[in-house]
């Protein structure tokens, strides 16, 4: 059965939403914590070894139970259980959507197409599992005879932006294999990868479920030709694998059919890293934390599919980012990642949040009339204090912000640390607190500015009341990054169920796609 149609502002309780609106909208997020003495732990929600505080909202527990309100009228908990069951909840597509059971760790049977699926991952994980070993170990050997020293993912889109941004987030966890990724089209890319590789020890990865993606092919068949300057036709078997559906066109490129990973319809793109797309990750960083990584995410699942929605992380955080976006108008979030590590995660969850719930058509094929989506951005802080802050802290537009931070570092830099952490607890109270008229008079008299008081005095207010949501972790761990990873997949599934759109296509991607073969075509 596929997902219930319906439009969420038929509901009672978006009615009721509207009305509470008009009632709440002028409100500053401190007069909240003024009439609640208890918010920051009413408002907050503890999970394994996540800690997420939305206290810093413009919103109270009213809002929280009407948005609730409409999760319910919305049927999610249906949706929920779809989503984890193998329907069809990828209308256009006719497909289930379950890379939930790709880490999944119950024995439980999930069957597409009246086939159990749980044998079919398992043997695909053991396989992934073996090789790896093999390589990082140095007894898969490329055609010299030495062992491998890098390795090479070509992929684009979800076949590149998840396993780039895993590999990227979990550096201190690597070995001692350096693991490069080529995805754009533009020669310049691959140029650059490869210019210091040496033929005799890289192994490629090629991960296209169709074989046939343009840049993939383009990339994989250019590194195809530089390889064979210096090798013959037998050694590509030992220097290129695949995760693929396509076996002819993978024999047909000489990579042997052992050296083939699976790939399944029922996973999309985006949502692949947990799959064989992955390979790149747990050979990057060992098998042991890459099933970590499937474990951290499974735990997250099971919170999402089992904990009422008042306790429920990925349904609060959705339903907050409802509020913003149909409510208050609001047309972006930005994601404030606390780590250098987590450097690419905001391009990450930009692809999987803008290529899901990019939509004007609901699932009864019918145009929108309210805004779905959101333009998702960001970078690690506290470069972003030096870059974009500026706009937040005093623009005119309403920006929901996420601050994701680690009570430890990996390194033990205690006082690199603390001042870090100090900037991102220092934003957050300046972005819900600002600064009004009277404090700002007070710092320039103190400061003996008293003649230019009266000019400086609008430039320097800081309005506050910018809403924040805020994600504290212990430590960035393989099994944490799955666990956060998960939370964002499954918030982006929530707002699609309760706009009423399908989550799971991408059409909008191929009309460009079309133009351009054409364009290339007529050369």
């Amino acid at each position: 059965m596929a997902l219930k149609n319906i439009n969420p502002t038929t509901t009672n309780s978006w009615k009721e939403l509207n009305n509470h609106f008009e009632e709440i909208k002028g409100k500053h997020i401190k007069d909240f914590f003024k009439s609640n003495s208890n918010r920051k732990e009413e408002f907050s929600i503890a999970f394994n070894d996540f800690l997420i505080d939305y206290s810093n909202n413009r919103l109270n527990q009213k809002t929280i139970d009407q948005l609730i309100g409409l999760a319910n009228e919305v049927e999610l908990k249906d949706a929920i259980n779809k989503y984890f069951e193998g329907d069809i909840i990828n209308a256009t597509e006719k497909r289930a959507v379950l890379h939930t059971a790709l880490r999944t760790q119950k024995k439980d049977a999930i069957y597409v197409d009246d086939q159990n699926i749980i044998p079919e991952i398992n043997k695909a994980l053991s396989k992934i599992e073996a090789f790896s070993e093999q390589v990082i170990s140095g007894k898969w050997k490329g055609y010299t005879n030495q062992k491998i020293t890098d390795i090479v993912n070509i992929g684009i889109g979800g076949s590149d932006l998840g396993p780039s941004m895993v590999v990227d987030a979990l550096k201190f966890y690597k070995n001692h294999l350096n693991v490069h990724f080529v995805s754009n089209i533009d020669g310049d890319h691959v140029g650059e990868t490869i210019k210091h590789l040496n033929p005799e020890t890289t192994l490629f990865i090629i991960v296209s479920k169709t074989f046939t993606t343009q840049e993939t092919i383009t990339n994989a068949t250019t590194i195809r030709k530089w390889f064979l300057e210096s090798a013959n036709e037998e050694a590509i078997k030992k220097h290129f694998v695949a995760v693929s559906t396509n076996l002819d066109a993978v024999e047909n490129f000489g990579i042997e059919k052992s050296n083939i990973f699976p790939m399944w319809n029922w996973v999309g793109g985006r949502y692949s890293l947990w799959s064989p797309v992955g390979l790149s990750i747990s050979l990057a960083v060992g098998y042991k934390n890459f099933k970590e990584l499937l474990i951290g995410a499974s735990e997250m699942d099971e919170h999402f599919k089992n904990e009422t929605f008042q306790n429920n992380i990925p349904v609060i955080l959705a339903l907050i980012g409802i509020w913003y976006t149909n409510f208050f108008n609001a047309e972006t979030e930005v994601i404030l990642p606390y780590s250098q590590y987590l450097n690419k995660l905001s391009a990450y969850l930009q692809q999987a949040n803008m290529e899901s719930n990019g939509k004007s058509v609901d699932r009864n094929g019918k145009l929108v009339t309210y805004q779905t989506g959101n333009v998702i951005w960001g970078s690690a802080g506290t470069n972003a204090q030096h870059a974009y802050m500026q706009l937040i802290h005093q623009g005119t537009k309403i920006i929901p912000a996420d601050f994701i931070g680690f009570k430890e570092s990996l390194y033990g830099e205690i006082e690199h640390h603390e001042k870090l952490m100090a900037n991102f607890f220092g934003q957050i109270q300046a972005l819900a607190e600002g600064k009004t008229r009277e404090e700002v008079h007070l710092d320039l008299k103190f400061q003996g500015k008293i003649d230019e008081i009266e000019t400086l005095l609008p430039f320097k207010i800081f309005e506050g009341n910018k809403p924040t949501n805020v994600i504290l972790i212990k430590k960035l761990t393989p099994k944490n990054l799955g666990s956060l990873i998960a939370l964002y997949e499954h918030k982006i599934f929530v707002q699609g169920v309760i706009w009423n759109i399908y989550s799971f296509d991408q059409f909008g991607v191929e009309l460009g796609k079309e133009l351009a073969h054409k364009i290339y075509s007529k050369k």
